[in-house]
């Protein structure tokens, strides 16, 4: 880290991943608790030698560089305790640890990665439940026990789902869900030799049933339970756990909602009921392009499956031992917000690029995508970042929300009554006006509107043929993700011609006489 990124990294620092103290003279206690909390959350960075006043907001007033008198002293301490029985484990390396010169003063920057779920959770004093801590936006607080216990289990390499449940067995099992499933496997796996194993057999082969070899011992597993239990079983178990489905589309007057599936006794509330009920009512109102292969109309699009596979995701993420988790789907006019217990297991940088996955519940993720749901190595995410991108609908937003131990995705989606709404009002307000009097217009009365801001684009390129994505997503407000769909739009409309190469040499060419852009 240079002189000016430390300047920066004050002046945009973000109370949830920077914390400064003033170490001067000394090593400060309450750097282990940060070590603690920064580990434990999504990592952050230490800075010794700045003392900091947290009731000042502007960043100027609120850091101050005082230096640390004995850098070496402070590295040693450092280094001596990270590596005793004061924390549990030491995740950096020496490259992780510099010390900064700031004119004739020195800062020691520590930079603290998110620990690995196998290593979490990292705590003090040899102490999991007093010892251990997390991060928020006001600082270090102390994980309550049943946050520990959730990173503990989330520890196993082998998941949450393949405990048995003694006393639970084939009697606990909704034969008709068990029916369904095996009826989708059989269709999908028209060969397997499971198909004619007998039904106790079949969810052993899933791992929703397991015998003890030394005991004798046979009951279903967590997976089993819950993925084609009776709901008064599963209640029973896992009275702490719920799903929940909630469609807030399309309300009327005072309506709160107008469709909702949750524990009422009218559905047995297992996971396979919950998905298959709940599956196409998310994908009923995403729009159909009309496409044919050969003489079949094919509905399915890029969009309903990147729906399914949040689903999926969801379902096979949730801690379900969490006390208050809820499995819960939300419909809006414009998003569906998909929410399930548990945090992320994984930095959600490696989520967003996709080739590690590590399911809470892998059995239930194996019997998923044994009847067609859900991606395998990681590309589950990277695959609905790309259906939506193909629409131009505004990029999903995935939320690690580790105060409430919850992990909410949201995708946001084409309103078809807002935007027929928009369009008649367009039209009627620009009635009998010529096209280039429109291009005029509309960005007065739209000035956020998707083709207005995809006019802009164009007009700014037409202006400076060098311009780049980044400066335009600078100049429109939005992301370069965005920029692009507009720049895909405007060559497919053969407007626009990029001549040489996509990045610095390059250069942008106007297609003909296009009046819009007056």
């Amino acid at each position: 880290m240079t002189h000016q990124q430390l300047i920066e990294t004050l002046n945009n620092g973000e109370r949830l991943t920077l914390e400064a103290k003033s170490a001067k003279t000394e090593l400060p206690r309450s750097i282990w608790e940060t070590y603690s909390a920064f580990a434990n959350s999504i990592g952050g960075t230490i800075l010794l030698g700045i003392s900091e006043n947290r009731k000042e907001n502007d960043p100027i007033k609120r850091f101050t560089i005082v230096g640390v008198d004995d850098t070496q002293k402070i590295l040693t301490d450092f280094w001596n305790t990270i590596n005793s029985n004061k924390v549990s484990a030491n995740i950096l390396t020496d490259s992780d640890v510099e010390v900064v010169e700031m004119g004739e003063k020195q800062v020691v920057v520590i930079h603290v990665p998110q620990a690995n779920w196998s290593v979490k959770p990292i705590y003090l004093n040899e102490n999991v439940y007093k010892g251990t801590f997390r991060r928020n936006h006001e600082g270090d607080y102390r994980c309550s026990e049943e946050s520990v216990k959730a990173m503990i289990r989330d520890a196993n390499a082998n998941g949450n789902d393949g405990s048995m449940l003694e006393h639970f067995g084939m009697d606990d099992v909704d034969m008709e869900s068990l029916r369904q499933y095996r009826t989708e496997f059989r269709i999908l796996n028209e060969d397997h030799v499971w198909n004619e194993e007998d039904d106790k057999s079949f969810l052993k082969e899933l791992g929703g049933y397991l015998v003890d070899r030394t005991s004798g011992k046979e009951c279903l597993t967590v997976a089993g339970l819950l993925m084609f239990g009776k709901g008064l079983s599963i209640r029973e178990r896992f009275a702490n756990f719920r799903m929940d489905y909630v469609d807030m589309s399309h309300l009327v007057g005072d309506e709160r909602y107008h469709d909702r599936l949750t524990y009422d006794g009218r559905w047995e509330n297992n996971l396979y009921q919950f998905f298959h009920r709940v599956s196409p009512k998310l994908t009923f109102d995403l729009p159909r392009p009309f496409r044919m292969e050969g003489i079949r109309r094919i509905d399915d699009t890029p969009q309903h499956k990147a729906v399914r596979e949040a689903f999926t995701n969801a379902i096979i993420h949730s801690d379900v031992f969490l006390e208050g988790g809820v499995l819960r789907i939300d419909k809006y006019d414009d998003k569906l917000v998909f929410r399930n217990p548990g945090t992320l297991k994984l930095p959600i940088e490696q989520i967003y690029e996709g080739g590690l996955s590590k399911a809470r519940n892998p059995r239930i993720q194996n019997m998923l995508r044994m009847i067609g749901f859900g991606e395998n190595l990681g590309s589950g995410f990277p695959m609905i970042l790309n259906a939506w991108k193909q629409t131009g609908w505004k990029a999903p937003l995935l939320e690690n929300r580790i105060e409430v131990d919850e992990v909410a995705l949201t995708l946001f989606v084409y309103d078809k009554t807002a935007q027929t709404s928009a369009q008649t009002t367009k039209s009627n307000l620009t009635n009998g006006l010529t096209d280039s009097q429109t291009s005029q217009t509309l960005p007065k009365l739209f000035p956020n509107s998707s083709q207005t801001r995809m006019e802009r684009v164009f007009r700014l390129i037409k202006e400076n043929p060098l311009i780049t994505k980044k400066e335009l997503a600078k100049l429109i407000g939005c992301t370069e993700r965005t920029i692009q769909v507009y720049i895909t739009k405007l060559k497919a409309e053969n407007r626009i011609h990029r001549i040489g190469p996509a990045t610095l040499g390059g250069r942008w060419e106007i297609v003909g006489d296009d009046d819009t852009s007056n």
